[in-house]
């Protein structure tokens, strides 16, 4: 239980990065008021914790509706997650983030809140597809009942949630204390775990297709 619960930790904390949102919180607020700031970052983290309840609670059945099968969505996802890890090791924009469009636009906008903080810095579809992952690895876990382990999931995702809200309530303070060099460093860390999670997303996902357990 505790081992399922790091897993599920560690996955969303990656691919989230909550101190990789820092700089970006401070650069898109940065003409707000301390008050102003403070609404739009709570603002973007309950979007953010409201998209991922819906698709923790309905994912799998809009994927099953597809027909799309959980060994298949877990080497898609899985790769999706990997492909995320690859951009965070080589310091890139990762375009399963946010696009460059996508930041041009945002830019332009007075309201942040919901685009591109909530959706999709923080709800993005790395986060829903591992948010998927996790909940579709439950079903006949050794780890616990189902039930428990989906319990799990939710306190990561609400601990991540929370790292992510006050990541950017203290945007200012992060960047200046360890600056732009090591919040590349940890981007780089958290990338390598990440790269290891999505490994093992596909390879369960392989092993369920051919049934070896």
């Amino acid at each position: 239980m505790v081992f399922f619960f790091i897993k599920a930790l560690v996955a969303l904390f990656t691919v989230v990065d909550p101190i990789g949102l820092a700089p970006v919180a401070l650069a898109l607020t940065a003409d707000l008021s301390p008050y102003e700031r403070a609404f739009v970052v709570t603002r973007a983290t309950i979007i953010a914790a409201v998209v991922v309840a819906i698709f923790a609670v309905a994912g799998e059945a809009i994927f099953n509706a597809l027909g799309v099968t959980p060994p298949a969505f877990s080497l898609a996802g899985g790769a999706l997650l990997f492909l995320v890890a690859i951009d965070m090791l080589f310091g890139r924009q990762s375009g399963a983030r946010e696009t460059a469009r996508e930041a041009r636009e945002a830019r332009k906008r007075e309201d942040v809140s919901v685009f591109p903080l909530a959706i999709p810095m923080i709800a993005g579809p790395g986060t829903l597809t591992t948010i998927i992952l996790l909940n579709s690895s439950t079903a006949s876990n050794p780890a616990g009942p189902e039930f428990v382990l989906r319990l799990v999931i939710g306190l990561a995702a609400a601990l991540t949630l929370i790292a992510c809200w006050i990541a950017m309530r203290l945007s200012f303070s992060i960047q200046k204390r360890i600056g732009v060099t090591g919040i590349l460093v940890l981007s780089r860390v958290q990338g390598m775990l990440l790269a290891a999670v999505a490994a093992q997303f596909m390879l369960n996902g392989l092993a369920q297709f051919l049934h070896i357990g």
